[in-house]
């Protein structure tokens, strides 16, 4: 509201930074066991985003060429996202905004570690806790074992990616959320914030590009299927645990965790936060 006038546009990008800033003041001062709880629902939101993508393309790629049925995984995946910013939640990848707050000068580069390390933490809890149930759950073996199949099979492709290509397949994933959230920033309604996140969420996963919160899931939840599905669900799929031999968890970390973070890093905080906090931001000079 300007001069009594009430404005139900969008903010244009020039607010949108200083919402930006204000957001990662916020974030950087939440006490320790809250920053945690919510970090723990954003790793569960994006593992259901992941679950729901898992669900939806097994079976697809036999009627459906691949481009389309990357999109119609891209399409459901966005669940993910819509939760942590419409119920509330705190995520590394969309935290890397941050830096807008930190490159200003409004909070000092220990509490965007501090924000960072504990959101780190808790969304794998929160991944790792959500494939664990679903493990018990025994949804990998609906579809005759199909659903399994696609998890083994997305999780083994992660984990033989070449590590500079994790970190350019990171560093992308990342812009395009981070913009995602940035666009969030010129909404006044749900729904506005909803049509924020689709493009750009698709477009990622659509893409092929690596997220490290939704990794934390992914990777996991096939490892787990690796060492605990019984012989008539390898029966059914065709396939023994000697077909995954490369999907341990020492390959989870090294060959996809750390270079999809060090990307998501770059791609967040360097091609998308630091660049509108100069576009914006930046102490300007007389």
């Amino acid at each position: 509201m300007a001069n009594g006038e009430v404005r139900i546009d969008a903010f244009i990008p020039a607010e949108m930074a200083g919402r930006a800033e204000g957001v990662g003041i916020m974030k950087a001062e939440l006490g320790f066991w809250t920053m945690f709880a919510l970090a723990v629902l954003a790793g569960a939101f994006i593992g259901t985003g992941a679950i729901f993508a898992t669900t939806v393309i097994t079976g697809a790629g036999g009627m459906l060429s691949f481009g389309i049925t990357k999109l119609l995984g891209g399409l459901v995946f966005c669940l993910g996202l819509i939760l942590v910013i419409v119920a509330g939640a705190e995520l590394f990848t969309g935290n890397n905004l941050i830096v807008m707050a930190w490159a200003a000068g409004k909070i000092s580069t220990g509490k965007l570690l501090r924000n960072w390390g504990i959101v780190y933490l808790g969304n794998f809890v929160g991944s790792i806790g959500t494939a664990i149930i679903m493990l018990f759950s025994k949804q990998y073996t609906f579809g005759g074992g199909g659903i399994g199949l696609t998890a083994l099979n997305i999780a083994n492709g992660k984990v033989h990616l070449e590590f500079v290509q994790a970190i350019a397949l990171g560093a992308m994933c990342n812009a395009l959320v981070c913009l995602a959230v940035w666009l969030c920033f010129s909404a006044r309604s749900t729904t506005d914030k909803i049509l924020s996140i689709i493009f750009p969420i698709t477009a990622f996963v659509a893409a092929g590009f690596e997220h490290s919160v939704a990794n934390m899931y992914f990777i996991p939840m096939g490892l787990l299927i690796k060492s605990a599905a019984g012989p008539e669900f390898w029966a059914n799929i065709g396939k023994t645990a000697a077909d995954y031999a490369g999907l341990t968890w020492g390959h989870f970390v090294i060959n996809n965790l750390l270079p999809v973070t060090i990307g998501n890093i770059f791609g967040g905080s360097l091609m998308v936060g630091a660049a509108y906090w100069f576009i914006y931001l930046r102490p300007r000079r007389s």
